[in-house]
Order: C-alpha cells, then sequence, then structure tokens
C-alpha cells in the first residue's frame, strides 16, 4: 500500500480544523489581551497591580466564587443523591428546575435576588430583625454565585452517581461495613473526580461572573465591587489597556487555580484506576 491505512478517516483534516478552531476563538482573542495589556507600560502595569480598589475587587471574587463553589459541592452532591437514589413526587419538575439557572438571563437572577433577599423583600425582612443583611453585601454575592453554579455540579455528579453499581455497597455491606464507611471507602472515591470537575466549572463560572452579581452586589467601592465591574469601568472610561491588564491578572489566577485542580483530579482519577482522558 503507497499510503499508510489510519485507524481515523480524516484525521488530518479534522486535527486542521481542531486547531484553526482553537486558534480563532480562544488563543488569538487570549492572546490580544496580554498583548494589549502591555501597551500600558511598566508604570502603569504597576499601578494597576498595587491599587488596593482592584485588590478588593480581586479578593472579593475569587474568595466568593471559591465559597460558593465549595457549598455546590457539597449541596450538589446531596442534591444529585436525592435525584438518582429516590422516587419522591415532583422528580421530575425538581430534576428540570436544576437546569433553570442555565436557561435563566443572569440579569433576571440577580434582579430576582435583590429583590427577594433586600430589607423589604420576602426573605431579607425576616432576616434584618436577626441583624443579617445579604442584598449589598459580599454574602448576596456569594449566595448569586451560588445559585448560578449549582446545576455544574449536579450535571457532572449525577451521571457518575448512575453509573455506580449498587453491588459494590451490597458486597461492602456484606463484608461489614456501615452505611458510613461505605460512603467514605466505596462511593466518595468514585465521585471524586467528578466532584473536583463540577468545582472547577463552578469557580470559573463564579469568577467571571457578572449579570446576576452586579444587581445584589450594590457596587460600594473596597467593599462590594467585583473584579468584571472595574473592568467594566476601564472600559466606560476607554481605558483598554487597563481594562485588559485586569483580565490579564484574572486569567492567569484563574489558570492557575484550575491547573491545580485538574492536576489534583488526574491524581483522584489514577488512585481510583479511572484514568482522565
Amino acid at each position: 500500500m503507497s499510503q499508510r491505512s489510519r485507524v481515523l478517516p480524516g484525521f488530518g483534516l479534522s486535527l486542521g480544523f481542531t486547531l484553526a478552531y482553537v486558534s480563532f476563538i480562544v488563543l488569538i482573542p487570549l492572546s490580544a489581551v496580554f498583548i494589549k495589556s502591555l501597551g500600558i507600560g511598566w508604570d502603569g502595569l504597576w499601578e494597576i497591580l498595587t491599587s488596593e480598589r482592584i485588590l478588593k475587587s480581586l479578593q472579593l471574587s475569587f474568595s466568593a466564587a471559591l465559597i460558593a463553589a465549595l457549598v455546590n459541592v457539597v449541596f450538589g452532591l446531596l442534591l444529585a443523591w436525592c435525584l438518582v437514589r429516590y422516587s419522591f413526587p415532583g422528580k421530575r419538575i425538581v430534576d428540570a428546575l436544576v437546569d433553570l439557572p442555565f436557561a435563566l438571563p443572569t440579569a433576571v437572577a440577580g434582579i430576582a435576588l435583590s429583590s427577594l433577599y433586600a430589607k423589604n423583600g420576602w426573605i431579607g425582612q425576616h432576616l434584618e430583625p436577626l441583624g443579617i443583611q445579604v442584598a449589598y453585601t459580599p454574602i448576596g454575592i456569594t449566595l448569586a454565585l451560588i445559585f448560578i453554579g449549582l446545576p455544574f455540579v449536579v450535571r457532572t455528579v449525577q451521571p457518575v452517581l448512575s453509573d455506580i453499581e449498587t453491588e459494590l455497597e451490597e458486597a461492602a455491606s456484606a463484608l461489614g461495613a456501615n452505611r458510613l464507611q461505605t460512603i467514605r471507602k466505596i462511593i466518595l472515591p468514585i465521585l471524586f473526580p467528578a466532584l473536583l470537575t463540577g468545582f472547577a466549572l463552578a469557580f470559573a463560572r463564579g469568577v467571571g461572573e457578572y449579570g446576576s452579581v452586579i444587581f445584589i452586589a450594590g457596587n460600594m467601592p473596597y467593599k462590594t465591587e467585583i473584579a468584571p465591574l472595574m473592568i467594566i469601568s476601564r472600559l466606560e472610561e476607554y481605558d483598554y489597556a487597563g481594562a485588559t491588564t485586569i483580565a490579564a491578572v484574572m486569567l492567569i489566577l484563574s489558570f492557575g487555580v484550575l491547573l491545580l485542580i485538574n492536576l489534583v483530579q488526574a491524581w483522584a482519577s489514577r488512585r481510583t484506576g479511572r484514568v482522565a482522558q
């Protein structure tokens, strides 16, 4: 044969299309962000990186996204467990409502949460006498990120949980393991890579979220300003170099966190015998 046969027909065309797609959609725009940020000069770059207002907004965005992702891991696992392991009236409705944050415009979600948790809102009016203020505080920002990040964890864990054979739990029970030991030794190690994936998706979505947060945040300088708001503010002032610099910092920090999560996920996959591809 003059031409070596390939296992995957059309590999060259597929690879070329993939590289072109990734270049035009991902690599070139990201490269433009870094190139544009260099136009501000080292002095301007240092001024932005040491600005207390920007540092506070970055700290708030990343800490709120981290806390929201951790909360979503716990409650997302519980919700996925109920949807997979139990049958109850209205199960299909609850299953459909999980995807509501995907379909609902983020601005609508932000307005709804602000109305509910304001001082005179349906929920906020009951929290106000207890001294708990949700709207226009970091708590409200975290709450909004929990709302938009929960489906990522549920939909990531749900199929893995469905594939776990009940025979594993029965065998563990027959060998004398109690329910807690079965969950800790059998179920959680299998679910751990999926939980990490859901955590990474929820965290990445939360860091760059703008629409659902901007209304409930209050946008008070040094207190409830998020990093995407700083980027929008710079763009409104036609400071494109400053906006891209903040975006580049967010990109580097997010990439570092996600890389660490992926390394832990790969280690967990090898440890459980489910090698990530």
